[in-house]
């Protein structure tokens, strides 16, 4: 299944001054809509019966749904163009998802795309009062780089749920290759049944580690996600000891993202 946003008609949803109105008021949305989900959404969940587990399925559907919305929000408003192909390949049991950052909404997307996903998302969030309850009710795992992390986020995965991950850590700064941290590829080798990566690319970059919201760039920016052939993590394990395993499938993701990432470059009008 490919997916991708039809055009946006109107001379006018290019002009600078629209796209930097239907910014900052994506920005004001996905604020207050953090806010509802603590406030008044999770409340009412939390009434609907059922154990733990279907509390957490209901708070990430919800979560999943509500990306889902803003992202198309952001489409339709002219402050964004996507394409995603192999979107059906993602959410399988026990999947782990892991993609580069180029940009702060690549999890947007991804959740958006995967309902039931756990995901990794750094520990500073957890402090956000736009974004700390919605992630403890979805259960989302803080990366705080302890042991405690990779153990909890490998016992997601042996549960069978999807898990997405960015392995770097922090967004990419423009015009340089993305720097794995080995974390990801530990977490692979101990809890998923199979590794699936996520190309991501955003023409022109924006939204990155350097850049406030409100430096938007000259003309409408295009993202572009592809899903890659699978990968089984169990033929590296059997590489070697944990750490050296660890190592190789630590540096075989980092160059397979660094010789896709270079073949979309070139293939770019």
């Amino acid at each position: 299944m490919d997916l991708a946003t039809q055009p946006v008609t109107g001379k006018h949803r290019d002009a600078y001054l629209w796209r930097l109105l239907a910014t900052a008021a994506s920005f004001a949305l996905f604020g207050l809509g953090g806010l509802c989900l603590r406030l008044l959404v999770f409340p009412l969940l939390a009434c609907l019966p059922g154990d733990a587990q279907a509390h957490r399925r209901r708070a990430r559907q919800t979560v999943s749904r509500l990306f889902w919305f803003f992202v198309r929000f952001m489409a339709r408003t002219g402050v964004l163009t996507y394409d995603i192909q192999g979107a059906e390949r993602l959410g399988r049991p026990g999947q782990m998802i892991i993609a580069n950052h180029p940009s702060l909404i690549d999890v947007v997307f991804l959740i958006g795309l995967v309902p039931h996903a756990n995901c990794v998302v750094k520990q500073s969030l957890w402090t956000n009062p736009f974004t700390r309850g919605p992630l403890r009710r979805t259960g989302y795992i803080s990366n705080d780089g302890s042991l405690e992390m990779l153990d909890a986020a490998a016992d997601a995965l042996k549960d069978g749920q999807p898990l997405i991950i960015f392995p770097e850590g922090t967004r990419t700064r423009p015009g340089q290759p993305p720097a794995f941290h080995r974390g990801a590829a530990a977490i692979a080798l101990r809890g998923a049944r199979l590794l699936t990566p996520v190309i991501i690319k955003v023409s022109p970059t924006t939204l990155t580690k350097a850049e406030p919201w409100y430096r938007i760039p000259s003309r409408r920016v295009h993202f572009s996600f592809r899903v890659g052939a699978d990968i089984d993590p169990q033929t590296f394990a059997a590489q070697g000891p944990a750490p050296q395993a660890s190592r190789k499938l630590n540096d075989h993701l980092h160059q397979f993202f660094i010789k896709e990432l270079a073949e979309d470059e070139r293939s770019a009008p």
